[in-house]
């Protein structure tokens, strides 16, 4: 399924109200209206996964932290490094902006160096990063830690397709998996030493039957094998919805082990032909701006303490191919603020006079 023509078309539209965005997030609530809504707490520390920006990243690191913050985030997940920055310098430049990177997708790179690299994420406030990678060879003419990971696997490229892509992730066995997890945990080990753990991030591929244990899934060894002291699963909720997962289940079943959430919406979930396996599910879906799709989050947010949330951010893997990513982000935000603060879906957001209404139902 392409991108809705609506969506483009409106993301262009709202780009000349970016600046009011900050003003007008969230509603204004009394003290006793917001005490007595559970989710109201999280509306200050909402989150973006910088991938969601990467198009500005490149050519202007520090000018696009600002604009997020001035748009209501708090908190930023580094997706392609800091910039060639000092960790001491790169907490500096959050400070100034008022922000936090609790967590990284930039992880540490194998090798003598990596408790180096941890130390200086213990200096810029990291307590969660992904797995440590091999070293990416030096390509000509460009920066270090420049490229955000370009092409996937299947020919998907997140600067020239609108859909929602992912990895096309190959099966795995169950040694396989269980391989991993050990990792996952020898990692960790090494990460607690500078108040770090690593983290669990999923798309659809782990949600897929193991190649010789069919009744288990990759994500099934994750939760099972690793340590909750030393890994926390990061739950991109957009994919695990995509995969079928039920959500409210999993905290339920799971309870602590869902300290970080990626929060993305989906356009086409409604449709979906739900005897697809998770891999294929995921080219007949799109990501939208959050309240634009068609998840409902409220239920996630009544359970965030079920679930052990600590801290989320927002992420649309799409937003650089629509003409503003920085609009998309500011009606993300917006949108989530109104329903933490309100508890109203999304759905109840829009009327027809706002540029960016669609009529989901």
């Amino acid at each position: 399924m392409s991108a809705p023509k609506l969506t483009r078309r409106c993301i262009l539209q709202g780009m000349t109200a970016i600046p009011a965005l900050a003003v007008t997030a969230a509603p204004r609530m009394s003290f006793g209206q917001a005490a007595a809504l559970p989710t109201a707490k999280w509306a200050k520390q909402i989150g973006i996964e910088l991938y969601t920006v990467r198009d500005l990243m490149e050519s202007d690191f520090e000018g696009t932290l600002a604009k997020l913050a001035a748009l209501g985030f708090s908190e930023v997940e580094p997706a392609n490094g800091y910039n060639n920055m000092s960790p001491k310098d790169f907490r500096s430049m959050l400070d100034r902006h008022g922000m936090s990177a609790p967590s990284t997708h930039s992880g540490p790179t194998l090798g003598a160096g990596l408790e180096q690299e941890l130390e200086g994420f213990q200096v810029m406030g990291i307590k969660y990063t992904s797995e440590p990678t091999p070293a990416r060879p030096v390509v000509p003419g460009r920066k270090p830690g420049s490229g955000m990971l370009g092409a996937y696997f299947g020919g998907h490229n997140s600067f020239t397709q609108a859909e929602a892509f992912g990895p096309k992730q190959l099966p795995i066995s169950l040694d396989e998996a269980q391989r991993r997890a050990a990792e996952l945990n020898k990692y960790g080990k090494i990460a607690n030493k500078f108040g770090i753990k690593m983290l669990v991030h999923n798309h659809t591929g782990e949600f897929m039957p193991l190649t010789d244990a069919r009744q288990r899934t990759e994500y099934d060894v994750y939760l099972k094998e690793t340590d909750p002291s030393l890994v926390a699963m990061q739950i991109d909720l957009g994919w695990a919805t995509i995969a079928g997962q039920d959500i409210p289940a999993l905290f339920k079943a799971n309870p602590g082990r869902y300290e970080l959430w990626h929060i993305k919406d989906v356009f086409g979930i409604r449709n979906l032909n739900t005897k697809l396996p998770p891999l294929e599910r995921i080219d007949a879906v799109t990501f939208e701006p959050y309240g634009v799709g068609q998840i409902d989050y409220k239920p996630f947010f009544d359970l965030a303490d079920v679930a052990g949330l600590k801290h989320f951010c927002l992420e649309q893997d799409n937003a650089a191919t629509w003409g503003d990513s920085l609009a998309a982000a500011g009606i993300s935000v917006k949108n989530l603020q109104a329903m933490l603060t309100t508890g109203k879906t999304p759905g109840a957001l829009y009327n027809k006079t706002d540029p960016y209404y669609r009529d989901s139902k």
